[in-house]
């Protein structure tokens, strides 16, 4: 293929590769998913983040796959997760990241059966409210309905279907380390929601406390390392960024295909030699 490709050559390249591990995609999602539908919203995701069109194909089909096993679609409009391209000057390469969302972690919670109720709120200076551990653990929060003034704290609660209850409060100089250990605290949801990134980071640590699924662990430990100490060569793009990549065929030549879930590494393969896929 020539590196000189086209924004819809490109496109349409990813489309193949896509539908060539559709196999593979069907095997991860759970039930209630049909690979059409995850392979439509992903191609969905791309078609709105172009960024993506350069991503190594390995990370690319490594975060689809992720996604899919969660049983989270990355569309980025209702929040449940995200496909993220990041510049990793040390390779050269633009690598994809799945990214769980505030809202998919709350679906994977509710999934779990355990759990009837489970939301995050931020507070704000102007906002009536009480908190304290203790033997007596006490939060109460009633948003102003004027001006909220500065955010004070995040907080994340839930009602266990036996009758409990578990709460996390995170004040927002906690939030804030959080945010200066992200690789992507300077750029994205961190600037631009920054209080949805509050709710977040509250629930990932109110999940941890509950008796979870696999599916809610996989995420929030995916989540978490997105959100910790990186390598300093990872860098978010900004929106717009123009990207050379040397990688537009699409194709990865390093030869650590197996590092891909089974049969993924095999369909890129099969995409730089023209092959048709296995039956």
């Amino acid at each position: 293929m020539s590196r000189a490709m086209t924004v819809q050559q490109k496109a349409g390249t990813v489309r193949t590769l896509i539908e060539k591990c559709r196999d593979q995609i069907k095997m991860a999602l759970p039930r209630h998913m049909t690979p059409e539908r995850m392979i439509r919203v992903c191609n969905t995701a791309v078609a709105k983040t172009p960024q993506l069109l350069d991503c190594d194909p390995r990370s690319l089909m490594g975060a689809i796959i992720q996604s899919a096993q969660l049983g989270l679609e990355p569309d980025g409009v209702l929040g449940h997760a995200y496909l993220i391209p990041f510049n990793n000057r040390k390779s050269g390469k633009v690598e994809c990241q799945f990214i769980p969302g505030y809202k998919g972690l709350v679906e994977l919670a509710r999934r779990s059966g355990q759990i009837s109720t489970i939301y995050a709120e931020v507070v704000h200076t102007n906002d009536d409210w009480d908190f304290a551990y203790g033997l007596e653990p006490t939060l109460r929060h009633r948003p102003t309905s004027g001006e909220p003034g500065d955010m004070v704290a995040a907080y994340a609660v839930c009602r266990l279907r036996d009758g409990g209850a578990q709460f996390s409060w995170l004040w927002k100089r906690e939030v804030d380390a959080v945010r200066a250990q992200s690789r992507s605290g300077n750029s994205g949801p961190w600037v631009t929601h920054y209080e949805e990134m509050a709710k977040k980071t509250a629930l990932r640590r109110l999940c941890k406390l509950l008796p979870t699924s696999p599916e809610l662990a996989r995420a929030v430990a995916l989540d978490e390392h997105v959100e910790s100490s990186v390598p300093q060569d990872l860098h978010l793009l900004a929106p717009g960024a123009e990207v050379d990549t040397g990688a537009e065929d699409l194709v990865d030549h390093d030869g650590d295909g197996d590092q891909l879930p089974g049969g993924v590494a095999d369909a890129v393969a099969r995409l730089e030699k023209k092959e048709p896929a296995a039956t």
